[in-house]
């Protein structure tokens, strides 16, 4: 299986999957994002490093041919092979929420993730990726309408919400979110934390938990964050530029042996796993 992890100029995402309810490692997969593969050499040797730190087992996943196809297939695609591989940020929240009787997520550390959108981009073809979360705060009817990924994975359309998606989101023991502080290329920036602007407002960016996503608790982040799993964690640095130290301070910790003392089950049969 191809490894490795973009580091520069690309969305990425680490997301751990622990396949039983006492575990002696958490395996974690690594999801890139728009313009790379896992065959990347950078990729391959950020997956290697946090195998090294850690002691824990990881690959990197790749869909497609990776490069071309992160922009040319549509997120709701990638989020269909996801659920039998795995893709990017906003694709590992797909496989989160979206999958049946896949392996429940025990920690997601996400990096520089768009979670609440972005709004620098032109608007995009639906064949391009990143049409599937473009969002305009000056039409938001129209991004309701036409976006075919974000709304859904956010609950975002009163009448089509869907309470498995949130019961799945919320059933995370940690959610990391990590912003990059000299970030260019998610704007606005406090996406990565779940921050957007108001409906028709420019200027001003609302933090997450003045979102009505948390208020009115869409998807269980208000829920993940009042029992104390978010963490919001803000790092120096270009977009997914991160220094080592900070990759064994905000990153290591959630791959490491952290036995738990919650039974998981399987997602679709409810069946305790077994080691």
């Amino acid at each position: 299986m191809e490894k490795g992890l973009k580091r520069s100029c690309v969305t990425v995402v680490v997301a751990f999957l622990c396949m039983v309810h006492v575990s002696v490692s958490v395996p974690f997969i690594m999801l890139h994002g728009i313009a790379a593969q896992c065959a990347d050499g950078t990729n391959d040797n950020f997956t290697h490093l946090l195998t090294n730190l850690s002691g824990s087992p990881g690959s990197c996943i790749e869909i497609g041919d990776g490069r071309h196809d992160s922009w040319f297939m549509p997120l709701t695609r990638q989020a269909e092979i996801a659920c039998e591989k795995e893709q990017g940020n906003l694709v590992a929240r797909g496989l989160i929420e979206f999958c049946d009787g896949g392996p429940p997520v025990y920690n997601y550390i996400s990096l520089a993730g768009p979670h609440a959108g972005i709004s620098s981009v032109p608007k995009c073809l639906d064949r391009l990726a990143p049409s599937g979360y473009f969002k305009d705060p000056m039409d938001v009817a129209k991004y309701l309408e036409s976006s075919k990924y974000l709304p859904k994975l956010s609950n975002e359309i009163p009448e089509q919400r869907n309470s498995t998606y949130k019961e799945r989101f919320a059933s995370l023991h940690n959610l990391v979110l990590v912003k990059f502080q000299d970030d260019t290329i998610i704007v606005p920036n406090d996406s990565t934390w779940f921050g957007f602007y108001p409906d028709g407002d420019f200027e001003h960016v609302l933090p997450a938990q003045k979102t009505k996503l948390y208020t009115e608790d869409w998807i269980g982040l208000k829920t993940l964050d009042v029992a104390g799993k978010v963490k919001f964690v803000s790092v120096p640095g270009e977009h997914v530029k991160m220094a080592k130290e900070d990759v064994v301070k905000y990153v290591v910790p959630y791959l490491q042996n952290k036995p738990s003392l919650t039974q998981r089950l399987n997602r679709k049969t409810k069946e305790p796993l077994h080691p």
